[in-house]
Order: C-alpha cells, then sequence, then structure tokens
C-alpha cells in the first residue's frame, strides 16, 4: 500500500496516483543517479557504474524507496532514442575511412568472435539460441561513452590508437544498428518457417531501404530549411526544441509508418541534421536533454539487476566477464598486430574495448520486449556491464605500464610504426574568436594579417556562411558548450578572444575554456568596469571594458590639449589602467 493518501471515490484519483508515480520515479532515480554519479566520479570510475547501481538501490531488487519500473522505462526510450540521434550526429564516413583499414576487419572479426563465445556460454547455460547470440550480440559491442572518456583521461583520444578505437566503435554502432532492425524480423510472428524468415526480412529490408532513401533524400532537404528557418529567429529556446524535434519526431515516424524501430529512425535523423550547418549546435543544445534521459536509461537498466540473483550463478557471470575482458581484447590485439600495427596502438584499442555499455543494452531492451530475452540473461548483462566498466579504467592504465615495460625490455623498432605525423601547424599560431561584430571582425582581419589562424565562433549563420567563403574557419554554434569549444580546436589554441561583451556568459566561456586548456591566453571584452574582477577570477589574462576604454581615451586628450609631455601622458595612462585593473 503507497503511504501517499487517495480519495477512492474520486475519479482523478488514478490520474493522480499516476503522476505521484511519475515525480517519484523521476526523483527518487535522478537523486540516486546524482549522488552514486558522484561517488564514482570522484574514484575515477565512469558515472555510467553510479547510474546503473542507483537504478540497483531505487528498483525491486533491494529494501527501501522502489521507483515504477514500467514508468522508467518509458521514460528511457527517449533516452535511447537521444542516445541514437547522438550517435547519427557524430556518425562520419570521413573519420571510418581514415582508419578503415584496421577498424573495418577488426571490429566485424571481433564482433563476429565475441557474439559466437557469447553465443556458445549461453547455450552453456542452457539458454535457447535466440537467447543466446543475442546475449553474445549484446557482449561484443562496447560503449562509446566509457571508450571515450578513458582515452581522454588517458590522453589517447587524439592519438592513433584513440582515432583508430573511435572508428572500431562507429563499425559496431552500425553493426548494432542492423541488428536492431533484423531482431524484430527474426524474432516476429511471421519467424516460424526459414521462408517466413526470409520473407519478413526482404519486407525489412525493402521498408528500411525505403525509409532510408526518404530520410536522407527528402529529410536532407526539409530538416535544414526548418532548422534554417528557426535558427533565424535567433531564439535559444525554439532551436533547442527543434533539436528535439527532429529525433522524437522521425523515429516516431520511422516506426509507425514503416514499423522500423524507432532507434533506427533517430540514427538516421542525427546523420541528416550532422551532415547539415546545424549539426554542431544541434549536438550542444539537445545534449542537456540528452544526459538527463540516458541517466534514466541507466537507471532503469540497473533496476533489472537481482544483485542476489548474480551473486547465486557466479559461472555465469564469470563466463561473461571472460568474454569481455579476456577474449574480446585478445581478438582486437591478434587483428591490430596481424595488420602490422605497433604496441603503441594495439594496447590502447584492445584494452579500450574490453567493457560493454549502453548498446548492449539497447540489444537487451529489444530482446526483452520481443520476450527472447529473460531475466537471467538480462541480470548477467547488467552485472557483467557494472564489472567492466568498473575495470575499465584500471586495465587501460594498467595496459599502458605493461606497453612501457615491454617498450624497455624488447626491441622498439616498430614503436614509431603507423603513429600520424605531428601536426604542422603550431599551436601558438593559432586563436579562437568569440564573436564576429564590429570588433570581432577587427580582431580577426588583423590575426590573419600577422599569420595567426583564427577560428570563428558565431551564432549568426549568415556571417558564418559569409566567412567560410573567405577561407576562414568558422563554427555555427554556442561558445558557452564544450561541444563547440572543442570543434574549434580550443585544446590546441594558444589565444581565446571574447569580443561580445556579455558578461555572465563570457564568464561560462573562459571557465568552460580553460577546463579544456588551462595553458590557453584569455583576452575578453566588457562592457562596464564592474565586470572585469568577475571575468578575471573566471579565468581572463586580460580584460578591456568599454567604459574604461573611453575614459582612457578622453583622459589623453585632455592631457595633450593641455600641453602634457609624452612622459606625464604615459605616467597618467598607467595610473588610469591600473584603476581599472584593480576593478
Amino acid at each position: 500500500m503507497p503511504w501517499w493518501p487517495r480519495r477512492p471515490h474520486d475519479p482523478r484519483s488514478g490520474r493522480r496516483m499516476h503522476d505521484i508515480d511519475l515525480i517519484l520515479t523521476l526523483t527518487g532515480g535522478l537523486a540516486a543517479a546524482l549522488v552514486l554519479g558522484t561517488i564514482t566520479h570522484r574514484l575515477r570510475l565512469s558515472p555510467i557504474v553510479g547510474y546503473i547501481l542507483a537504478g540497483v538501490v531505487v528498483g525491486p531488487a533491494t529494501p527501501g524507496f522502489e521507483a515504477d519500473r514500467s514508468l522508467a522505462e518509458q521514460l528511457a526510450e527517449i533516452g535511447v532514442i537521444l542516445l541514437m540521434f547522438g550517435v547519427g550526429l557524430h556518425f562520419h564516413f570521413k573519420e571510418l575511412l581514415a582508419v578503415r583499414r584496421v577498424a573495418v576487419p577488426g571490429a566485424l572479426v571481433q564482433s563476429g568472435v565475441a557474439t559466437l563465445l557469447g553465443a556458445m556460454v549461453g547455450r552453456v547455460l542452457g539458454w535457447d539460441w535466440l537467447t543466446a547470440i543475442i546475449f553474445g550480440g549484446a557482449l561484443s559491442v562496447a560503449s562509446t561513452v566509457v571508450l571515450v572518456r578513458v582515452l581522454s583521461d588517458n590522453n589517447e583520444l587524439q592519438t592513433r590508437a584513440g582515432h583508430i578505437a573511435v572508428g572500431w566503435l562507429v563499425v559496431e554502432d552500425l553493426l548494432t544498428v542492423i541488428a536492431l532492425v533484423m531482431l524484430p524480423v527474426v524474432a516476429g510472428p511471421a519467424a516460424t518457417t526459414p521462408a517466413g524468415v526470409a520473407a519478413a526480412i526482404a519486407v525489412a529490408v525493402a521498408k528500411m531501404a525505403l525509409l532510408v532513401v526518404l530520410t536522407v533524400v527528402v529529410g536532407g532537404r526539409v530538416v535544414p530549411w526548418l532548422m534554417e528557418r528557426i535558427a533565424a529567429t535567433r531564439s535559444r529556446e525554439l532551436f533547442t526544441l527543434s533539436s528535439l524535434v527532429v529525433p522524437l519526431g522521425i523515429a516516431v515516424g520511422a516506426s509507425q509508418l514503416f514499423g522500423v524501430s524507432m532507434a533506427l529512425g533517430a540514427f538516421l535523423a542525427g546523420m541528416v541534421v550532422g551532415r547539415s550547418e546545424f549539426g554542431l549546435r544541434a549536438a550542444s543544445e539537445a545534449l542537456p536533454m540528452r544526459d538527463a534521459f540516458a541517466v534514466l536509461f541507466f537507471v532503469s537498466v540497473g533496476m533489472l539487476l537481482d544483485p542476489i540473483a548474480a551473486l547465486r550463478s557466479p559461472l555465469a557471470l564469470g563466463l561473461a566477464l571472460l568474454v569481455v575482458l579476456v577474449a574480446k581484447p585478445a581478438a582486437a590485439l591478434a587483428i591490430i598486430f596481424t595488420l602490422g600495427y605497433p604496441r603503441r596502438v594495439a594496447f590502447p584499442v584492445a584494452i579500450a574495448l574490453a567493457q560493454i555499455g549502453e548498446f548492449s543494452f539497447i540489444l537487451a531492451a529489444l530482446g526483452t520486449q520481443l520476450g527472447v530475452m529473460h531475466g537471467d540473461a538480462v541480470n548477467t548483462l547488467v552485472a557483467t556491464a557494472i564489472v567492466s566498466i568498473t575495470l575499465n579504467p584500471l586495465l587501460v592504465r594498467a595496459g599502458a605500464g605493461v606497453e612501457r615495460w615491454l617498450v624497455r625490455r624488447l626491441p622498439a623498432g616498430d614503436v614509431a610504426a603507423g603513429e600520424p605525423a605531428a601536426d604542422a601547424t603550431d599551436s601558438s599560431q593559432r586563436a579562437i574568436v568569440v564573436g564576429y561584430g564590429p570588433v570581432g571582425q577587427t580582431v580577426t582581419e588583423l590575426l590573419l594579417d600577422n599569420g595567426i589562424e583564427p577560428t570563428v565562433i558565431e551564432l549568426n549563420l549568415d556571417t558564418v556562411r559569409r566567412l567560410e567563403v573567405f577561407d576562414v574557419k568558422a563554427i555555427y554554434g554556442d561558445a558557452t558548450r564544450p561541444e563547440v569549444l572543442v570543434e574549434a580546436g580550443v585544446a590546441q589554441a594558444a589565444y581565446l578572444l571574447i569580443t561580445s561583451g556579455m558578461g555572465a556568459l563570457d564568464e561560462e566561456i573562459i571557465r568552460r575554456a580553460k577546463e579544456l586548456n588551462p595553458a590557453i591566453h584569455v583576452l575578453a571584452r566588457t562592457r562596464f568596469i564592474h565586470q572585469l574582477a568577475k571575468l578575471r577570477q573566471a579565468g581572463a589574462a586580460d580584460v578591456f571594458a568599454a567604459e574604461g576604454e573611453v575614459a582612457l581615451a578622453f583622459t589623453v586628450r585632455i592631457l595633450e590639449r593641455l600641453g602634457a609631455t609624452g612622459e606625464q601622458i604615459d605616467r597618467e595612462r598607467r595610473r588610469v589602467e591600473a584603476l581599472f585593473r584593480e576593478g
């Protein structure tokens, strides 16, 4: 019996109960995720571990508060759609093509090996073939979120190994998307005979092909046209809303009209938007909502775990961990070495792939909806994910130590092989200019005249297009978003020039930039003297106030008219500038 009051005779009591359940599920799930996510982050583990454990805490397997699992799963559906939209936004064929020699065969072979071994584990445990194969497929795909975080923490993301690992995951993601499309067909009611399966697959492929054509061809024109009109309003709220409506709309349309998974529709929506000029801004604007619903998705996954049942089945957990922590990296190492890549590439890539995450859960959730994934398989999968995600950062750091040990004791002739050439552009010759008003335009021209490469961040789409015509790198997006600063190359830049004079927003930009590149030299403009201290506190090295510059110009002109000497003028200029520095 729930503790909250209700009136049985009130016909609205059912609706009120549902609303209270929803609020409690949201509040309890997110609060537990915040606490446990913070703890795991401080332990230098992935916050995903904390989110899943939060689901265990608010789930039915533990005492105390129990969230509504059905409501959590419904909210998690939105998280899946936004996660797949994000994957589509960041899917770039050029990144895959750059490492196709190793990423494509490597991902295909490793996924096949892991799926086969996972299926064999399922059969050993007495599961039917379809459940075992889905279980194996879920063990084969690593978490993009975890991999990027681990590589970033170990300064490997921008290396050759990091590029290969990301390209490898792109192929794994594509394989999972295909599996999400095919699974309802294979497990559907028509899949009773080989002929029925073949016919169902043919129909599904035809529907998927039609959906892809309509989304890419028609959506590729309609969606950018719509988003351009919304961007022209200069309303951030409307643009954020469009960044949510597009993936949700296409996902629902794909499901209702073509009978395919909403995950595929969201992925295609992300590809369409990502190919347009609005991809980066859409990604940054939709990120907060995506993250919030993704947290609920991981919480809902944790609610499926029964810790006691997992401890009662050590064989299942042990065999699954062997596949993820031993077989997958071993297969990756063998493939990378076979293709002639050095140890410095092979070790980081192989170990970073030794975990499973969000795509594994999405595949298992679909299998559960179709009635082909039972509780034992899901329980084992969730427990395997928690352990592998927890151990992965530790394994990566240990692997780096092993690699250094090997370099000292074995011939080092292959250490530099396959490594990318150093970036020819000196970071001291790079600058980021935020805002392209009169001040930004003048600064950009001066930088170009003096051989410094500027990148302009601007929210006016016409300005961005005009700059690109003149071969000036320009990014359409909000500089307060870390993704936009990363795309602008803040980690490699020597200077950040903030010309907008937007006060509190500029403070946020400075803090974000300093987090990404503590050494960057920030020059900021502000309208008022009282904002000088706040901008300096945020991390700006040089701040120029319009009020102060006008006052200084007045002082100099008055002294000149009074016949003051150059030394007197310089002394008064220094005195006035000192007053400005004190804020």
